[in-house]
């Protein structure tokens, strides 16, 4: 191995001459999405180089930041440079990608086999030994994509099923012997292989689902010994939240003998637990989906709880519940994610501001509030501010609606009693403050 590492720089040394005024890709044609088995680059064999502009230190690498490319298809291991030619580390690339590549070591060693290993017994380390999440559920992510070493990967658990969702195409096409190698691992017998939604728009390819043969097209699994029913197919992200696993529970807390309005409730996990785990008196779920709202259903059933599910736009129903004077002792509004690009904050960021206001009023003297936000873009104090805001506007209505101006409404007094997040199986990585992109904000409403 020693030999090697002296050899390296040499063997994949960036080209001669490369121009500093103006990028130079020299790349071969195509790219393609065929399933990469061998992990571990021939160490005998030239490798690919990306020349960067500047070092840099985070994951994502920018196409706008690479000085030269030579070799590299599409989906390819490369080995990274300076622009003085030394050897940073290596990472996956793909030309087509404004997120050209992505760094997954910042060594000089070439990497193996066991690279790629310690990086998959370091996430199974985390949630077996150290959450210990086996304790209280089948259900967890394995695999955090850059807080666990893998941008552009995520892989989480459902019972003997391995579901991925690759954001890029070098770690989809490396998807398969990942899954196989934590399949060892975790003892697991089935693996689904997703991309993203906006994979194609991305990465600039459509690449087809893959599935492990006489995988299952649902699966049953529990939390907290409350049972959920996950079907892979049409679902989003992996198949069900497991994000919100400790925010589930942790609003049972609060639910015993209460009623409870679950809004953007997509398969009811918020809903069902407010049942089986906090006694609530009275649950109504509403998705404007009904994919997702018959599974809420079969949730229900599956636990002998009894929740009501309403299909409807958020937006509409509010106002409905808001005219007709109903309110609930707790509401949870854990909407799809609002923000997906910086061209969408402002839209999104309002469509928050909205949502939340309207909850507000729905909200009981006393009551509490949980609202969420999955857009990584809305940063933590943003959108806490937004809800302050909001509260001020959430009150009883002091000037009616006309000529075309909206209705006036007085402030009301609202405490922030927490804040939390993902579920630890989704931790934080230094290297990528993105990964932390789920904000839970817990409030008592006043008068």
């Amino acid at each position: 191995m020693k030999k090697q590492h002296r050899s390296a720089p040499r063997r994949n040394a960036p080209p001669r001459g490369a121009r500093s005024e103006a990028p130079r890709f020299n790349e071969s044609p195509g790219g393609n999405l065929d399933q990469i088995t061998q992990l571990a680059p021939d160490p005998t064999a030239p490798i690919p180089a990306v020349v960067l502009k500047h070092r840099i230190s985070q994951t994502a690498v920018f196409r706008k930041q690479i000085d030269s490319v030579d070799g590299a298809r599409a989906g390819d291991l490369v080995a990274v440079y300076s622009k003085t030619k030394q050897l940073i580390g290596y990472g996956l690339y793909n030309s087509r990608s404004e997120m050209a590549l992505r760094m997954l070591w910042r060594s000089s060693e070439l990497p193996t086999d066991a690279s790629w290993d310690e990086k998959l017994q370091s996430a199974v380390r985390l949630r077996r030994d150290v959450l210990k999440v086996d304790a209280d559920t089948d259900t967890y992510r394995v695999i955090h994509a850059e807080a666990d070493g893998m941008p552009g990967l995520m892989i989480d658990r459902f019972g003997d099923v391995l579901s991925a969702e690759a954001f890029s195409l070098g770690m989809y096409r490396r998807a398969t012997a990942l899954l196989d190698r934590l399949a060892g691992q975790l003892g697991t017998q089935h693996q689904i292989i997703q991309t993203s939604p906006h994979f194609q728009a991305q990465e600039g390819f459509d690449p087809p689902t893959i599935t492990s043969p006489d995988c299952p097209s649902e699966v049953v699994v529990q939390e907290f010994g409350t049972r959920f029913k996950v079907k892979f197919e049409g679902g989003h992200k992996t198949g069900f939240f497991c994000d919100q696993r400790e925010n589930r529970k942790k609003l049972a807390s609060f639910c015993e003998g209460k009623s409870v309005l679950d809004l953007c409730c997509y398969t009811g996990g918020f809903s069902v637990q407010a049942m089986a785990l906090g006694k609530a008196k009275e649950v109504i779920g509403v998705d404007l989906d009904e994919a997702p709202l018959q599974v809420a259903k079969e949730n229900a059933n599956l636990n002998q709880v009894r929740a009501r599910f309403v299909q409807s736009d958020a937006f509409n129903y509010m106002r409905d519940m808001i005219a007709a004077g109903k309110q609930f002792d707790v509401v949870v509004l854990d909407p799809p994610k609002l923000i997906r690009t910086r061209m969408e904050i402002e839209e999104g960021t309002r469509k928050h501001f909205d949502l939340n206001r309207l909850a507000m009023r729905l909200v009981k003297p006393g009551g509490l509030l949980l609202s969420c936000t999955c857009s990584g873009l809305l940063p933590d104090s943003e959108f806490v501010n937004l809800l302050c805001t909001a509260a001020r506007q959430s009150g009883p209505e002091i000037t009616p609606a006309r000529d075309g101006k909206s209705a006036r409404h007085a402030a009301r007094e609202m405490q922030i009693i927490a804040k939390t997040g993902a579920a630890p199986c989704h931790p934080v990585g230094s290297n990528c403050l993105e990964t932390e992109y789920l904000k839970a904000v817990w409030m008592i409403m006043s008068e």
